[in-house]
């Protein structure tokens, strides 16, 4: 019997991912604050939206969660006069793609469970462009037979879905996935300050090492943009400083330095302080490039 799916959290990446769920065949309502953007994406599908989040969770047998941070979370699933917990039926699983703390994830698959209703921790990865192409990659917590009931609707708007093991391992594996981003996005800033200053032809150079070792996801999307001075997020520098936030404070408690981690972070700060929290977050070169005296 196909699940009935409602969705919650309609930003840069929930958008493409409920259109992918909707041209895949999955029975897929959804609900935004902002009733106006649910009622837009709606009629542009053909698909319902809730009236409220209490409705939503109401016709649901699995509620997807794509928001921005921790808090918001624990908003929708029990806060509120009329939180979805309370809504969602014995035996609903609730599904969240959004990239929260590990521990908080823990304790919100536990006060879930004391409702019998099951839960699967899934961040994603691929920026708006997976998002809005079905190529997702997705790291799953939770139970085998949780995660198992998830997989056909992870693989609407993923291509490779990873289960890592009990509810947080998702999570964990994410800002794993975090600091190789934002690490590997120093080193394609430098590299082209590098060439720039050089007098390379930036253009030709990515073309030549792209396919090489030294040739990546972020150089190859992130490396054109700058080039081409485009600056509009596939994730937001904000979101980015928030998913480090998450990862250095984990780190803490496991008594790991990340020192690069930690430097990219503040120079994700000074952009922040510059009001480019709203650029992608490959705009990291405009504070690496004034060091050297170049400009992107």
């Amino acid at each position: 019997m196909m699940e009935t799916i409602g969705f919650v959290g309609l930003g840069i990446m929930g958008q493409g991912m409920v259109r992918n769920l909707a041209s895949k065949g999955h029975n897929v309502r959804i609900w935004s604050r902002t009733a106006g953007k649910a009622e837009a994406l709606a009629k542009s599908l053909g698909i319902e939206h809730a009236a409220s989040l209490w409705q939503l969770g109401e016709l649901s047998s699995i509620l997807m969660l794509c928001v921005t941070n921790t808090q918001d979370v624990e908003q929708v699933l029990f806060g509120g006069e009329q939180p979805a917990v309370n809504a969602l039926l014995r035996g609903s699983l609730v599904i969240d793609c959004s990239t929260i703390s590990p521990k908080a994830t823990e304790s919100i698959a536990g006060r879930l469970s004391e409702r019998r209703i099951a839960f699967v921790d899934a961040p994603v990865s691929g920026g708006s462009e997976g998002a809005a192409q079905g190529t997702l990659a997705i790291m799953a917590g939770g139970a085998e037979g949780d995660f198992l009931r998830a997989e056909p609707v992870l693989q609407a708007i993923g291509t490779r879905i990873t289960h890592m093991g009990p509810a947080g391992k998702g999570q964990v594996t994410k800002l794993l996935n975090q600091i190789l981003v934002v690490g590997n996005m120093l080193a394609v800033s430098e590299a082209l300050v590098f060439g720039r200053a050089a007098g390379l032809d930036l253009r030709k150079a990515v073309g030549a090492v792209e396919s090489g070792a030294a040739g990546s996801w972020m150089f190859s999307k992130r490396a054109p943009q700058v080039l081409d001075d485009y600056w509009k997020p596939g994730f937001t520098i904000d979101l980015q400083q928030k998913d480090l936030d998450l990862v250095l404070e984990f780190a803490r408690e496991l008594g790991v330095p990340l020192l690069a981690t930690a430097m990219i972070s503040q120079l994700y700060g000074r952009l922040q302080h510059d009001g480019k929290g709203g650029l992608g977050n490959h705009a990291l070169i405009q504070a690496v490039a004034p060091l050297a005296g170049v400009s992107f």
